[in-house]
């Protein structure tokens, strides 16, 4: 069984920075794509930035500029530096892995910038 443990998220004032982190553990081999994902209150989850296993990133729009996804050498552990942080970053972010054609989700950590 594959788990996806997440660290990172907090309380940062507008303008500061978070780096969360996500990490595979359980019987995984190889390395699968990856990303982080962010859901507001009554919103559906939305893609915030991915890395798939050649190393290509993907970022949404709205963080562009403002954040980096890197992954660890050769294992399914993730990080998002998150600079520049606005009140609108405010939401549960969710640590993602499609691994054999499954998404499977982490527990989520919240992320709440004060203005």
């Amino acid at each position: 069984q594959v788990q996806l443990v997440e660290s990172g998220g907090g309380l940062v004032q507008s303008g500061g920075s978070l780096r969360l982190s996500c990490a595979a553990s359980g019987r995984i081999s190889g390395l699968w794509p990856m990303g982080w994902y962010r859901q507001f209150p009554g919103k559906e989850r939305e893609l915030v930035a991915a890395i798939i296993p050649n190393g290509i990133v993907r970022y949404a729009d709205s963080v562009e500029g403002r954040s980096t996804i890197s992954r660890e050498k050769a294992k399914n552990t993730v990080h998002l530096q998150m600079n520049s942080l606005k009140p609108e970053d405010t939401a549960v972010y969710y640590c993602n892995i499609k691994y054999l054609q499954r998404n499977l989700w982490g527990q989520g950590t919240q992320v709440t910038v004060s203005s």
